[in-house]
């Protein structure tokens, strides 16, 4: 009888909470870490950037102009967080504490691949159509992963993700959630439902798909602010412009850009709120028609007109959505009602300013998170000092080489623009929560002041010989970005 070979040995990773046991030449649950030779190394290798100068154009840097600099110089190499492994159990100095001369100034980076529980998304997508009510649930594969927020100029808006729905659901919640969450970082394309509107498909750096349709402009404007845009390029051409738009209904020979300019008044009539003169708000219901409202035929806006204020037969009406998406044009007949006609010729130019002016749409995920007690325990023996240094300026802080934006008030909230980062740059841990690089940059002296770890610095030539914990391997990447 042939004795079975015994099962290979695993290994415990200690690298994130789950704690997993990992085989020869396996990975964990994460997929960020394996089994290699009894050792666990990190599967993506450690990032750095290098800023490449555009063509014909000199690196400029800030002490070249003499700058006095608060926060460290810039010599278009950054160390990232990508590939350099977690802190986790939180007690032991980051990853990689790395030193370099820059201009003769001494400066640390320190870099670590962050576990975020209290972490999410902002989604910002550009389109008119109502996608659905403030408030209402959005939907991933069936589950609630965030909700929409107030809409934006040209723009709808969804918080995804936080700890609340990665942790406070079901365990089904918090999969999709994480799922989500790192595909959108990821800059990947999400399927996303509307509870009780519509369907979008998000993809960072691209444009929407609502319902199926790919969104392609941003609106110019609303009604009024097109009206304000664009009342000379009509004046002689029409008689009447009404700009239809779910938030502001625009008519100009009422609007005080047509009253500046001398437009007669012409007995129009609009249904709706009348806010101040020539501005109209809920003249229908948001939809997927005309200027974001849920109407197909425009004149349903429009009452009986005034013979007295101006109507007559012949008198002509253009109307308009906010992207020049939607135009048709009207001709009064003798019972002063609008007739359709085609486009002139005269009118085409104006409708096509209005989608030249328009930008092309697009999806913006921003990634936000809050950096931690564990994250600051990895940069310095006193955490608070390092909050502080960060609010007070003397902290730069980057995500995988991006700049990040920190809110203002107590703790580090920060918030990325997810394209500026290298691909694939976030991953997962199965608890669940989003892994994210995270680097902060002072100069030595600074680094010191904050009880940093300075006997764990090393120079950048002796990471780059020598790796760290979880092995050598490094790869530099060109930014684009002059």
């Amino acid at each position: 009888m042939t004795t079975p070979a015994p099962k290979p040995d695993k290994v415990r990773c200690d690298a994130c909470p789950v704690m997993c046991y990992v085989a020869e030449g396996r990975t964990g649950a994460c997929d960020r870490y394996a089994n290699e030779g009894g050792r666990i190394v990190r599967c993506d290798p450690l990032t750095i950037l290098e800023t490449a100068k555009a063509e014909g154009q000199p690196l400029r840097r800030f002490l070249d102009q003499g700058w006095n600099g608060a926060i460290t110089p810039d010599d278009g190499r950054r160390v990232t967080a990508i590939g350099a492994g977690t802190t986790y159990p939180d007690f032991k100095p980051a990853p990689f504490i790395v030193s370099r001369q820059i201009d003769g100034v001494d400066a640390v980076t320190v870099v670590t691949e962050a576990i975020y529980s209290y972490c999410g998304v902002k989604v910002k997508i550009d389109t008119d159509r109502h996608l659905g009510r403030e408030g209402a649930r959005v939907l991933a594969q069936g589950e609630a992963v965030g909700l929409v927020i107030t809409s934006e100029y040209g723009s709808q808006m969804l918080s995804l993700g936080g700890v609340d729905h990665l942790t406070g659901g079901s365990k089904a919640e918090g999969r999709v959630t994480c799922d989500t969450l790192m595909a959108l970082c990821n800059c990947e394309a999400v399927d996303l439902q509307i509870e009780g509107g519509a369907q979008v498909t998000v993809q960072a750096g691209k444009p929407p798909i609502v319902d199926g349709a790919v969104e392609t402009r941003m609106r110019v404007g609303c009604g009024s602010a097109t009206i304000g845009m664009f009342a000379a390029q009509w004046q002689g051409l029409v008689d009447e412009v009404v700009v239809v738009d779910d938030h502001i209904t625009g008519v100009v020979s009422e609007h005080q850009a047509g009253k500046v300019i001398g437009w007669p008044d012409t007995g129009i009539r609009i249904r709706g709120h009348r806010s101040t003169p020539g501005r109209y708000f809920r003249v229908a219901e948001p939809g997927q028609g005309w200027g974001g409202t849920d109407i197909a035929d425009p004149l349903t806006i429009l009452n009986p007109w005034l013979e007295k204020k101006g109507a007559r037969p012949g008198l002509t009406l253009l109307m308009v959505s906010t992207t020049g998406e939607h135009a048709a044009y009207y001709v009064l007949d003798d019972d002063l009602t609008p007739v359709e006609h085609p486009l002139p010729d005269t009118l085409r130019p104006t409708v096509d300013l209005i989608a030249e002016n328009c930008e092309p749409a697009l999806c913006t995920v921003m990634f936000q998170a809050g950096a931690g007690g564990s994250l600051r325990s990895g940069t310095t023996r006193n955490p608070v000092l390092l909050t502080r240094a960060v609010q007070a300026g003397e902290v730069r802080v980057t995500v995988g080489g991006a700049e990040a934006f920190v809110w203002p008030g107590g703790g580090i909230t920060l918030m990325v623009d997810v394209t500026k980062l290298p691909p694939n740059s976030f991953g997962y841990v199965p608890t669940p929560a989003l892994v994210a690089p995270l680097e902060f940059t002072a100069s030595r002296d600074t680094y010191r002041a904050l009880g940093g770890h300075d006997a764990a610095v090393r120079d950048i030539d002796d990471v780059l010989a020598r790796g760290g914990d979880y092995g050598s391997a490094h790869r530099v990447l060109k930014d684009p970005q002059p």
